[in-house]
């Protein structure tokens, strides 16, 4: 995985207004079946991690753990997002080489 490019396109993401991020702004979106991916921080609490893993399980949404909280999103120090566009969901899914799903 190249973090850099997942770093920009994250960024793009952001400006597009297709990425949502925070705790609870993340779990709303899971729930309401508007998140299409979720990204957490590497570096994000066990607890978060696992609560996040199981939501998405549940809820058939592809989850992945990557980069830490001062990369994941730009202008921020957060521990999750969630990715609300098809095409953007898809191009990250690709840059980190998970597939869908």
């Amino acid at each position: 995985m190249d973090g850099k490019k997942l770093e920009n396109m994250l960024g793009i993401c952001k400006k597009a207004g297709a990425l949502i991020t925070g705790q609870f702004a993340c779990e709303r979106a899971v729930q309401s079946g508007k998140a299409l991916l979720v990204l957490v921080a590497s570096d994000a609490s066990d607890n978060t991690k696992k609560r996040f893993s199981q939501k998405t399980f549940y809820y058939k949404i592809p989850y992945n753990e990557v980069l830490s909280m001062d990369r994941l999103v730009p202008g921020g120090n957060n521990a999750v997002c969630a990715v609300i566009d098809s095409n953007f969901s898809g191009r990250i899914l690709e840059l980190i080489g998970a597939g869908s799903g």
